[in-house]
């Protein structure tokens, strides 16, 4: 949606914010371990990265939420050595800030999740592109990473948490980011991206509307992890 046709609707989707944060509940990550050896067969580095929804919220537990769910379905093909660094709001500048100051280490492979912070906060899509490249050249320079799958931004136009006119809004800057993120990994050899759809059903949302459930957790698992496979 172009600036000059939100620009109207600014005092409108400031309130809607607003009211959204205030009734919104506020789910906390689940526990569970968030490092781990899985599995059998050739060994696979695998860190899952990024924000609340990689860091499992609206599962009941780590085991249930999105890393669980991958590394057991990757266990089949590999011996898998992973690592969940994910938090509730993190964004993609927090998270490179994230990789800047960690200790270098080694990683086959690499699941992102970023961007609906980053959409809600009113980044600039450049800025954010540009966190994505760096994001990927340090991921691939630090910490030798050889397979980067980004996660494509959800369909925030479907979430029930937001009211119109916000939900529209923020829809159409989550597609702007998607297209941008596409043709940015298909520059990239080491870079693919994750497109899966969920039905924005009841059974396939969270509780506060805003974020997976445990179904979905389940496909985007079952995708990421033949993503990384064919990518191997």
């Amino acid at each position: 949606m172009h600036p000059l046709l939100i620009l109207p609707l600014a005092p409108l989707l400031l309130l809607q914010g607003l009211y959204v944060r205030k009734v919104t509940p506020r789910l906390p990550e689940p526990p569970g371990p968030r490092s781990g050896e899985i599995g059998q067969g050739r060994n696979l580095r695998l860190l899952i990265l990024g924000d609340s929804a990689a860091a499992g919220v609206g599962a009941e537990t780590q085991t249930q939420a999105l890393s669980g769910q991958l590394i057991r379905k990757l266990s089949g093909s590999y011996r898998v050595s992973w690592q969940l660094w994910a938090a509730n709001g993190r964004n993609s500048a927090q998270c490179l800030h994230l990789l800047e100051q960690t200790p270098a280490e080694t990683f086959d492979a690499v699941l992102i999740s970023l961007g609906v912070n980053d959409v809600t906060g009113g980044v600039s899509l450049a800025t954010w592109l540009d966190h994505q490249l760096r994001l990927s050249q340090l991921l691939g320079s630090k910490f030798a990473a050889q397979r980067i799958l980004f996660t494509a931004l959800p369909p925030m136009h479907h979430f029930p948490a937001l009211p119109q006119p916000l939900r529209g809004v923020l829809g159409a800057r989550a597609k702007q980011f998607n297209r941008a993120l596409l043709a940015f990994v298909a520059t990239r050899s080491n870079c693919r991206l994750l497109h899966f759809d969920a039905p924005m059903q009841a059974e396939f949302m969270a509780a506060d509307g805003f974020h997976p459930s445990t179904v979905t957790y389940g496909l985007w698992a079952e995708q990421a992890a033949e993503a990384l496979i064919a990518a191997d």
